[in-house]
């Protein structure tokens, strides 16, 4: 072994036998000897010598690399060596050569090596080696090893060359179609009889041979002459290889796939409908229904549904009524077998069958009326889909329980039935009366089970039924008209035997959800309706995720329903005792730390229903009474317990007070705020008892978070809910809330101040001026006023609530001045906190990464202006404002900012701010006359070199009241400027 080979075998090691350094010599090493111009001789030497395979890896790859990339700089002598020695690597059979022989050497040398030869005739073919193809065939009589590589070689061409499923540059595709013309005129006729004469010679002794052979073929059957394969010689053949059982089931497959390419061969459709008919391909249709390999079984699959596919290709631009008949005959006799194919779990080929069976579909909606033939052939696809849609009964227990398995079965099927589905739909407008007839069957059967064997085909059946709702109209769901007035009724009244499988129950509740605007024009259903949602096939199902389910579809079905619900209350009230219960027990609770069924849509439910002005006023206190009082009292009882036990038991105390928080916060979203202090005054009074006892979670629970944020939430709703009488309870409900620091905690306050501000506007001013200079206090203690959070760090929990702490901020300034309230800025607790506040919107107006918060940090500066910027007897109403504004503002953000590159006009965002910063140019014009202008022309524009005519024209656009000509002058300023300084001005 020399050095060369000792490096290739150590560059090539995958076991850490070697270290780092020596490796990385190794690689150099070889990089140097590829490198030099006796390359092609040192490679070709060591091919014929080693038996090492790495090292005949590497010098077919240095061959590959060195004819790709230097052939034109070749002499003639050096690539007569390549192709002479190349050519009788590929064909010498006489036991010494050690690339090619047997089965001893690696498929990939093999490979690489066809690789190889094909670099060269690339370049050759066929100006110098012309003969190259017949040289080959001339060897093919060596035998086996020959034969193969012959087969790698064409194989090699069309992937490297050929084939059009690899994206091709221009300079590919001419050599591609160079060579072909080239074969087509010399040798393909030949290559096609060694095809012939090889299957011939090796079907019964070399099936794997044989099989090459045919993949190949495969390929090339696509650009050839197809009469030299579609003839009375290799047609025989290939149905013979298909047809006999003796043979293996790959050689058959390999047949059926070279049957597939001559189905498939591009031609006018009146040739190819000819070709068609003329194949009888009917010969294997009985091979589906055998018993019959499965890898066969797809092979066949494939040829069929190819041949279906193109004889309805054909059937849509035949004009002559032969042509029509004749597609027509072969659709129907080829479709009973495609329905076969899709509805056997064996094979896989579900995928092309619906493509195909789409595109039938979509010719069948074009004809009007269909024939007898046709309406059965839809019948016939509507089965199709019903056997594919059904689960496999093999993972019921897992779809049950929805362990890892179910889970992974139950996502795969959802996905599977997506084009199905799509195809049903299909169907369904094609032939409405067949579909709807075949589902009105499928449901009643399903119905009439009495045992619980069957699940999949009943959840079939439902799935069926609620697909046909997905394409219905409103006005055909209401009228009921078909099959819809008597299958609703029938399900409604329906106890199914396997009603106690999850994916049964859950579908017949979706079902049920989907046809609920028939319930709600036929009244009469109304009561079985609850019932569906009310007893064990809903709410009280035994499986949790059908419960969780059913509570939200019953939440659906009361915002439908509403008022034609009111005579049902009662009944609906007393059947959910026990939920509401279990959904605020502590036991329950405990034991349910999943928290998977928490009762919120059941308590929306319920407010919906008892917060409509349809229910007497009497009935609606005595139902919200019962209640609020008790979940009030509960509350209550355990904030004793909390405060006399020192907090011992506060996990499970905080766990059902949260619960509890959040089902009256549910609750309250039934009842409107002129319900509740205008109509009906004494509801809103047991809303307001209630907010003042569950603010005290906040005095007793200071640092539960978790407790702060549901109350909280709670505050929010009564805002809503309460109006202006909310008013009294919130001095106590922000002082708490002010109790805390945490970046989360003052983003909730913040929301929650938003809120009152943009309802009750200027009204919440003295509160708004007791609380803000707290809240900037804390603020601009915690967050910098020049950073952004950019980076990997900017990933942190940490850094996340604090640039969400930021948004809300600016957000809160933004509602504060745009309600009328920047005199709140101005208070005497609140001035000292003014000119840090002043100074990060106008850092943030210039820098910040979000073009929206810069954005409204402008908006704010605009409004301030308008607000503040008027003088009285020439003093100003905030001193110094004018003086920072122009200086901090005008210059920096209104034209520094806008002159950086990474200010995009193009963005949809940036162009919104930059219009904002037009509109603060002319309100400081507006509000700051010539001393705006003399500083901005001089700090500004002369500072950024910008000529006096451009300064001029500034001075005049913005002048005049055409704010649409301004804003294009500034920005086509803006860009002469960015050209003038080429991107580099620095501002300090």
């Amino acid at each position: 072994m020399d050095d060369l080979e000792r490096a290739i075998l150590i560059s090539f090691d995958e076991t850490g036998s070697f270290d780092s350094g020596l490796k990385s010599q190794a690689i150099d090493y070889c990089q140097r000897i590829k490198e030099t111009p006796s390359i092609s001789s040192i490679c070709v030497e060591r091919l014929w010598k080693t038996e090492s395979v790495p090292v005949q890896f590497w010098c077919l790859q240095c061959l590959h690399d060195v004819i790709r990339a230097r052939y034109s700089q070749m002499g003639s002598d050096e690539k007569d060596f390549i192709r002479r020695s190349v050519f009788s690597i590929v064909c010498v059979d006489d036991g010494k050569n050690l690339l090619v022989r047997g089965v001893g050497s690696p498929a990939y040398i093999k490979n690489k090596l066809a690789q190889v030869l094909v670099s060269l005739i690339r370049f050759e073919y066929p100006m110098v080696w012309s003969s190259v193809f017949l040289d080959l065939l001339s060897h093919l009589s060596k035998g086996v090893v020959v034969i193969d590589m012959f087969c790698r070689f064409l194989n090699a061409l069309d992937d490297e060359l050929i084939s059009l499923d690899y994206p091709r540059n221009a300079e590919e595709v001419a050599d591609a179609r160079r060579i072909k013309d080239a074969m087509r005129q010399q040798c393909v006729s030949q290559i096609v009889r060694a095809w012939y004469d090889i299957v011939s010679m090796y079907r019964n002794s070399d099936s794997e041979l044989c099989v090459c052979v045919l993949d190949s073929m495969t390929r090339y059957i696509s650009w050839i002459d197809i009469g030299l394969i579609a003839n009375e010689v290799f047609i025989p053949l290939l149905f013979e290889l298909i047809l006999v059982d003796g043979l293996p089931a790959q050689l058959r497959g390999a047949a059926a796939g070279c049957l597939l390419a001559v189905v498939s061969k591009r031609m006018d459709q009146q040739s190819k409908l000819t070709l068609l008919q003329s194949l009888k391909v009917n010969r294997v249709f009985g091979l589906v229904t055998k018993d019959t390999d499965s890898e066969l079984l797809s092979s066949i699959a494939e040829l069929l549904t190819g041949y279906a596919t193109e004889i309805l290709d054909c059937s849509k631009g035949m004009t002559s009524e032969d042509g029509k008949r004749i597609s027509a005959e072969l659709l129907d006799e080829v479709l009973p077998s495609v329905f076969f194919v899709m509805q056997n779990d064996d094979i896989d080929e579900t995928f092309s069958v619906i493509q195909f069976l789409s595109g039938y579909v979509a010719t069948m909606k074009s004809l009007s009326p269909l024939t007898e033939k046709q309406l059965l052939h839809m019948s016939q696809i509507l089965e199709a889909i019903r056997s594919q849609i059904c689960n496999n009964p093999f993972y019921r227990d897992h779809l049950e329980v929805l362990d890892k398995i179910g889970k992974e079965e139950e996502d795969r099927m959802l996905d599977h039935r997506k084009d199905l589905l799509i195809l049903l739909r299909s169907v369904g407008r094609a032939a409405p009366d067949v579909t709807q007839v075949f589902i009105r069957n499928s449901v009643a059967s399903a119905v009439a089970s009495s045992s619980d064997s069957n699940v999949e085909e009943v959840e079939a059946a439902l799935s069926l039924f609620h697909a046909l709702g997905e394409s219905m109209s409103d006005e055909a769901m209401r009228s009921g008209n078909g099959p819809l007035g008597e299958l609703v009724p029938m399900l409604l009244s329906t106890k199914l035997p396997c009603h106690s499988n999850r994916l049964v129950a859950l579908v017949y509740l979706e079902t049920i959800t989907r046809y609920m605007k028939f319930v709600h024009e036929n009244s009469q259903y109304i009561p079985m309706a609850l019932a569906v949602f009310l007893d064990e096939r809903g709410i009280h199902h035994p499986n949790v995720h059908v419960r969780r389910r059913a509570s939200y579809l019953f939440m659906r079905v009361v915002k439908l329903l509403k008022s034609k619900l009111v005579p049902f209350i009662g009944t609906i009230l007393q059947s959910l005792q026990d939920t509401v219960a279990r959904c605020t027990n502590m036991g329950y609770l405990v034991k349910e730390v999943s928290g998977s069924e928490d009762g919120s849509h059941i308590f929306e439910a319920i407010g919906i229903l008892i917060g409509m002005e349809e229910v007497p006023l009497e009935k609606q206190s005595e139902y919200l009474s019962s209640l609020l009082t008790p979940l009030c009292q509960e509350v209550q009882v355990l904030l004793e317990s909390s405060k006399a036990s020192n907090l011992q038991n506060s996990s499970t105390n905080v766990l059902v007070i949260k619960q509890i928080v959040m089902a009256i916060n549910v609750l309250s979203k039934g009842f409107s705020e002129r319900l509740v202090t205008a109509s009906r005054p004494a509801i809103g009074l047991m809303f307001k008892r209630t907010l003042d006892m569950l603010l005290q979670v906040l005095v007793v629970f200071p640092e539960v978070e978790s407790l702060r944020s549901k109350v909280a939430s709670f505050v929010h709703r009564m805002v809503e809910t309460l109006g202006a009488a909310v008013f009294p309870y919130l001095p106590k409900a922000l002082e708490q809330l002010l109790a805390q620091s945490e970046p989360k905690e003052i983003v909730q306050l913040l929301v929650l101040l938003n809120q009152l501000i943009c309802k009750f506007k200027t009204s919440v001013r003295d509160m708004l001026e007791e609380v803000f200079p707290i809240i900037a206090s804390r603020v601009f203690t915690i967050l910098p006023r020049d950073v952004f959070f950019s980076g990997p760090v900017s990933n942190t929990e940490e850094v996340r609530e604090l640039q969400e702490l930021q948004r809300t901020l600016y957000t809160f300034f933004h509602v504060i001045a745009s309600h009328d309230l920047s005199l709140v800025f101005l208070s005497p607790k609140s001035t000292s906190y003014l000119e840090p506040m002043m100074q990060l919107l106008s850092y943030t107006s210039c820098h910040h990464k979000d073009i929206t918060v810069r954005k409204a940090c402008v908006q704010i500066f605009i409004r301030l202006i308008k607000d503040w910027g008027n003088k009285s007897n020439g003093e100003e109403k905030v001193p110094g404002f004018q003086r920072f504004v122009l200086e901090a503002f005008a210059t920096n953000c209104c034209l520094y900012s806008v002159l950086e590159k990474s200010f995009e006009f193009r963005d949809a965002n940036t162009h919104i701010l930059f219009g904002e910063i037009i509109s603060a140019q002319k309100i400081m014009y507006e509000k700051f006359g010539d001393e705006f202008l003399a500083h901005f022309l001089t700090k500004g524009l002369l500072a950024t070199h910008c000529s006096p005519e451009l300064v001029e024209q500034y001075r005049q656009k913005l002048m005049r009241n055409d704010i649409k000509a301004f804003k294009s002058f500034y920005q086509s300023l803006i860009e002469h400027l960015r050209h003038q300084q080429n991107g580099s001005l620095v501002f300090g």
